[in-house]
């Protein structure tokens, strides 16, 4: 796996005691901008159900939630792996690979 290390990159979790995602400015503002429209669209949930409408409406409001939140797990996941992962590995920690595959699995579980 080649990267190009002319771009920025979003340095990650070494394998040192204290684990850290050292995200760029741009990504971290990509996230938060996500994790801020999933957070309305809980608050609009929340609001549907007060105000008794119809569940399948708000099924399908529940299920665009989990979609955009979804998304902030693979936009992560991507990064993890392609940066994290790889320094780990580069350094001779195998045991990311576990790490890993519980954290895949743990996604899948939704």
């Amino acid at each position: 796996m080649e990267f190009d290390l002319n771009k920025e990159t979003d340095t990650c979790c070494s394998s040192t005691t204290e684990r850290k995602s050292h995200h760029s400015e741009a990504t971290k503002k990509n996230l938060v901008t996500r994790l801020n429209r999933v957070e309305g669209q809980i608050r609009g949930i929340k609001g549907l159900i007060e105000k008794d409408t119809y569940c399948d409406d708000v099924i399908t409001q529940i299920a665009a939630a989990q979609s955009a939140l979804n998304g902030v797990a693979k936009m992560l996941l991507e990064t993890h792996m392609k940066e994290c992962v790889v320094d780990r590995i580069q350094e001779g920690d195998l045991e990311v690979l576990d790490e890993v595959l519980v954290t895949i699995q743990r996604l899948m579980k939704k």
